[in-house]
């Protein structure tokens, strides 16, 4: 069965089940939510623990399904973990996990917690993780989305008995908070806890907020995308300068901004030739959050001015290798930064006349 993360605590006061799988690529949530099965496993007495990290293709399975089957002399209940750091478990994994999952019902000594990074749509159709997602409880772990951050701060210093003044300056304050830490939620908690040592309970200033909170976000490529289909320019530049900062590869970038703007072609194309808009989305594999913000862009997006953007992204592409172009910049962020923007705002500009 499938679970919301937000459904979890519930669950685990009605009952522990004796497999659990968790998915995502947030570190903290996935953390917190581990924490908490493991919690309550302890309350109810499993108070053995091993660790089983899948590394590499010549892992030995046999020690994981070997312990799924033993118990030592001082517990009657344990806990198995298995992590798959790749989310790749093989062949051999692949049996092995059915083998666990086939083996979980039922019972009441052993609960087995498997810990996989964010999966793709293909691998969540593979047996192995049907087989684990049937016999016990799946959790897939989002990723806070940048619009809900501020909220989601709000509500972690609200357990500190934490909050921001009301009206605009809360709200400047939060903003402030979630660009500082923007992509990285290990480092936001580490803030909040930090903030809770430093000042009572109670409202907390912008100034208390700003003189605590250091600059430690991350930025992704992946995230980059996302912002700039958004249409929000500000996060667009400040991202490109975090990248660049951080040493990441122009070409990588503009890989990430070309493919957007390739497959916004196609769809364009597709729809053209009178596909409807989800099935021409399936058909260039665009899913998620990419796919609700195509959704809404696809309107905005005229066949010129995607043609004009694909010619930028040729042109950006040479450039960050080295080469020329007239009437462009010759350094290779520069470049990225126009052709970034160019797109930006395409998506943030009102629908085209049809």
């Amino acid at each position: 069965m499938q679970l919301a993360p937000a459904q979890l605590a519930t669950h685990l006061q009605r009952g522990l089940r004796p497999l659990y799988t968790l998915h995502g690529d947030e570190p903290l949530l996935v953390q917190e939510a581990a924490d908490a099965i493991r919690a309550a496993a302890r309350s109810q007495g499993y108070t053995e623990r091993t660790v089983h990290t899948v590394a590499g293709a010549h892992f030995d399975w046999s020690a994981v399904l070997a312990a799924g089957g033993s118990l030592s002399l001082f517990a009657d209940k344990q806990i198995v973990e298995i992590r798959v750091p790749s989310g790749k478990p093989g062949k051999d994994g692949s049996a092995a996990l059915q083998q666990v999952a086939d083996g979980a019902a039922g019972n009441d000594s052993t609960l087995t917690l498997v810990l996989l990074p964010r999966l793709d749509f293909q691998t969540k159709k593979s047996a192995w993780f049907a087989a684990l997602e049937n016999a016990g409880v799946a959790i897939e772990v989002q990723p806070v989305e940048r619009n809900a951050l501020p909220q989601w701060i709000a509500q972690r210093l609200a357990r500190n008995d934490q909050r921001v003044l009301a009206g605009e300056e809360g709200q400047r304050t939060l903003q402030f908070f979630a660009d500082r830490v923007e992509g990285n939620l290990l480092a936001a908690h580490q803030e909040i806890q930090k903030l809770a040592l430093l000042y009572p309970a109670g409202e907390l200033r912008f100034e208390q907020v700003e003189s605590a909170v250091l600059n430690v976000a991350r930025y992704d490529v992946f995230k980059l995308s996302e912002a700039v289909l958004g249409g929000q320019v500000a996060r667009v530049q400040r991202m490109l300068d975090g990248l660049q900062a951080e040493g990441e590869a122009e070409v990588l970038v503009h890989y990430t901004l070309a493919e957007d703007i390739r497959a916004l072609k196609r769809v364009k194309d597709a729809m053209a030739a009178g596909r409807p808009l989800p099935m021409a989305l399936r058909e260039q594999r665009v899913w998620g959050v990419k796919e609700k913000l195509f959704e809404r862009v696809l309107p905005r997006l005229s066949t010129t001015a995607l043609e004009n953007l694909l010619h930028g992204a040729h042109v950006v592409d040479g450039i960050v290798k080295g080469l020329k172009a007239p009437g462009w910049p010759t350094e290779g962020w520069q470049a990225l930064h126009r052709l970034a923007m160019g797109l930006c705002l395409e998506c943030a500009a009102q629908p085209a006349q049809r």
